[in-house]
């Protein structure tokens, strides 16, 4: 059962999204002339898109893949043209609205509004979820974890680090306009995430751990696996 927090950061997700930032958003994962810090922004996003991408086969036919926290749909859209079977979840409709009119009507997308954490999503060759953990603490981001980890065999995700600079940047990211930030994101330590990995999913191994940092892009992936 999701903690009160894990429901509380959802409902503040789905409104920053669906009230708040919905066009911001949909410029930002776009092509369009952005400002300097979104620019940085959308910079580390493309990067960090690429390495969780990088840490899935190339040839993807057969495999069932959840993006959950899919937003904009571009890493759902590039897993699909490897030949996966895309289930692309994510708590905000305007989001998904945004994707399903973005994506290639011919790839095998089932584009959903909802939990990640949802059950009847099935059972997947692979899930990743992108910036979708970060605005969860350390106990609501196990509890995900630990519901995955019932029903994929490899997961790749990103988390906040805990960092001196990110915590400074995030205070003076309240400076400016509303839809220029994000919801509050809530930094974790590495090694805290890891011991929690150990302890709570002791027949899973990290199998990589890497930043991205690009301007006020703060971001950190991890991959884990069943041993």
């Amino acid at each position: 059962m999701a903690s009160t927090s894990y429901q509380e950061s959802r409902t503040r997700l789905e409104t920053y999204f669906d009230k708040t930032a919905r066009k911001a958003w949909e410029d930002l994962t776009s092509d369009v002339p952005v400002s300097g810090i979104r620019a940085t922004v959308r910079a580390g996003r493309d990067a960090m898109r690429d390495l969780l991408l990088s840490s899935l086969p190339t040839d993807m036919h057969g495999m069932r893949l959840l993006d959950a926290g899919c937003g904009t749909g571009a890493l759902a859209i590039a897993a699909a043209e490897r030949g996966a079977d895309v289930v692309a979840i994510d708590v905000s409709q305007g989001l998904i609205d945004v994707a399903q009119k973005r994506a290639p009507k011919d790839l095998p997308i089932d584009w959903r509004v909802g939990d990640m954490r949802n059950r009847d999503l099935g059972l997947f060759d692979h899930i990743v979820a992108m910036d979708s953990l970060i605005h969860y603490d350390l106990h609501d981001v196990m509890g995900v974890l630990h519901a995955w980890s019932a029903r994929a065999n490899e997961i790749a995700f990103t988390f906040a680090p805990s960092t001196t600079l990110l915590k400074i940047m995030h205070a003076t990211g309240k400076a400016f306009p509303r839809n220029d930030r994000s919801p509050a994101i809530k930094p974790i330590a590495e090694h805290r995430l890891k011991q929690e990995i150990q302890a709570d999913m002791n027949d899973w191994t990290v199998d990589f751990s890497q930043r991205i940092s690009s301007g006020f892009y703060k971001s950190q992936a991890m991959g884990i696996s069943r041993a």
